[in-house]
């Protein structure tokens, strides 16, 4: 993988369906305005999704796997057809697509940074500063596809779905969020559900205490998860930096992207921290077909992934830049008191624009 400055750096772009491609351009146009000196990007589109599903009956060729394998960084945009489709089977393509590249390419941090933004609308009446991260493990838990079913469609169908821990697996995802709260306020809080599931939460447990101890100026906490969602709602600025198991990290990030000011302003990273293959960015929402093609969709979710990539990728200050220029822009229109919808291209301009100074 290529991390230094003078630099041509290759990204495998998947616009994906619906508004995928949408949010993807103006992705691309801040990222090539928040390049820093002496980086180029160098993008290649992959036609991957719902569309060519349904087209060709392909997910995720193997050859197209191994191109993107080449690449340094991957931009996702969205995947998914119209809810109901017949000829879309249920899991094709979260499995066939999604799972498959955080399996195949190691993604085992799943990073959703949470915060408010000028001017976004919490339903929460005091939410106090939230800005916290979660760092989900993305290749094992109940979504590694280890179960089955017995006599199926019969009243006696049994279904299992088992949950992986391994030792190896947990240190390191473990591991990464100390070392992210270290950077940031130092306090780590792992959720999980250990007084019932008592075989993997004694992994996790166990891990976060031996790992706590190269961290002593990291403050460590734990709770349930049914507590956490609690707290997430009634007091999300007590957190910093969360780390918990792949289902758990699933449901709470889209609590977390609620209590912000929703799932269309969540960025996400898929991570390899590792450098062994390419991490990928992706906004949280979905392809939102509904509105597909009319270029009134927020890019801001996508371009704020962009900034996640830019920071993976070792350029901290164009990250920042990024970031600022969101929150410039937001707030900005906050105290506007304009609230007349921006087109998907106006969004994108207005922030490259603050970007590139």
């Amino acid at each position: 993988m290529t991390n230094h400055s003078d630099a041509t750096l290759t990204l495998a772009v998947i616009p994906g369906d619906g508004i995928g491609p949408e949010v993807t351009a103006e992705a691309l146009k801040v990222l090539e305005a928040a390049a820093p000196a002496g980086v180029k990007f160098e993008p290649t589109r992959y036609d991957l999704g719902a569309e060519r599903y349904l087209a060709t009956g392909e997910v995720l060729p193997d050859g197209v796997l191994d191109e993107i394998r080449g690449h340094d960084a991957i931009l996702l945009g969205a995947v998914g057809g119209r809810p109901g489709d017949p000829n879309l089977p249920p899991g094709i393509l979260e499995r066939g697509l999604l799972l498959r590249l955080r399996f195949e390419l190691d993604h085992y941090v799943n990073l959703r940074p949470s915060r408010i933004y000028p001017g976004a609308a919490s339903p929460l009446a005091n939410p106090g500063d939230v800005d916290f991260v979660v760092v989900r493990e993305g290749t094992e838990g109940p979504y590694t596809g280890n179960g089955g079913a017995l006599r199926v469609g019969t009243p006696a169908e049994v279904a299992t779905e088992v949950s992986v821990n391994t030792a190896y697996g947990v240190e390191r995802v473990v591991r990464d969020a100390f070392a992210r709260a270290q950077k940031r306020r130092k306090k780590l809080t792992l959720v999980h559900k250990t007084n019932v599931l008592v075989h993997a939460g004694a992994v996790w447990s166990r891990l976060v205490d031996e790992v706590a101890t190269e961290f002593p100026d990291v403050t460590v906490d734990y709770l349930h998860i049914d507590a956490a969602t609690i707290f997430m709602t009634t007091d999300p600025s007590r957190f910093d930096v969360i780390v918990t198991d792949n289902l758990f990290g699933d449901i709470i990030t889209d609590l977390a992207a609620a209590i912000t000011g929703g799932i269309g302003l969540a960025a996400s990273g898929n991570i390899n921290p590792d450098g062994t293959a390419p991490s990928m960015f992706e906004p949280v929402h979905g392809s939102a077909p509904d509105i597909a093609g009319q270029g009134i969709a927020d890019p801001t979710a996508a371009i704020l992934s962009v900034s996640l990539l830019l920071d993976h990728l070792g350029h901290a200050a164009a990250a920042a830049a990024v970031e600022g220029a969101v929150l410039a822009d937001r707030a900005a229109l906050a105290a506007s008191g304009n609230d007349a919808p921006r087109s998907t291209s106006a969004v994108g301009d207005a922030i490259a624009a603050r970007v590139a100074g």
